[in-house]
């Protein structure tokens, strides 16, 4: 839901929510989806699958950050991951993997458009899951921009590949 007040990038990046915190679209706050348990449980499990290839790799995995894709528009992907380099503070770079945990409340509709709008700036692996109903999505499974469900979502360059065990188990 978008709050109707409009404030500037600078206001957002300063503030804190004493909830979840909020997305920033041009210029308007927009709140996300409360998580509930096999939301949080599925976003650790993510997280700590890409902390073990940490050194390995020199992955950068983060949970819940916000990302500047420009200057109106600032995303938070449920879990993050850089490579090969650490990113700044705010990141204003694509990381290699965007991660969105559905929860049960998510319009898809809107789940979907902002798994495109991280393809579109340039992330080059766009993953959905759903705890839920225990499914892997790529946002390129069917072809660019054409989310598909998978049984393994693959990251080939890095030779990592993650299942659903991995994701839920």
């Amino acid at each position: 839901m978008a709050v109707a007040t409009a404030i500037p990038i600078e206001t957002y990046l300063r503030t804190s929510f004493v909830d979840l915190d909020r997305e920033f679209r041009d210029g308007e706050l927009v709140e996300r989806s409360m998580p509930d348990y096999l939301h949080g449980k599925t976003q650790a499990l993510l997280c700590v699958f890409f902390m073990a290839l940490r050194k390995s790799l020199s992955l950068f995995p983060c949970v819940e950050t916000r990302m500047r894709m420009r200057s109106g528009r600032t995303l938070i992907p449920d879990v993050a991951v850089f490579y090969p380099t650490e990113p700044s503070r705010i990141p204003d770079t694509p990381p290699l993997l965007a991660i969105e945990v559905l929860s049960l409340d998510d319009p898809l509709a809107e789940v979907r458009a902002k798994l495109e709008e991280y393809r579109t700036w340039g992330v080059p692996h766009v993953w959905l899951v759903d705890p839920h109903a225990q499914r892997l999505y790529d946002a390129n499974a069917n072809g660019p921009g054409r989310l598909g469900e998978v049984d393994l979502l693959e990251i080939p360059e890095l030779s990592i590949r993650l299942t659903a065990a991995d994701a839920f188990d």
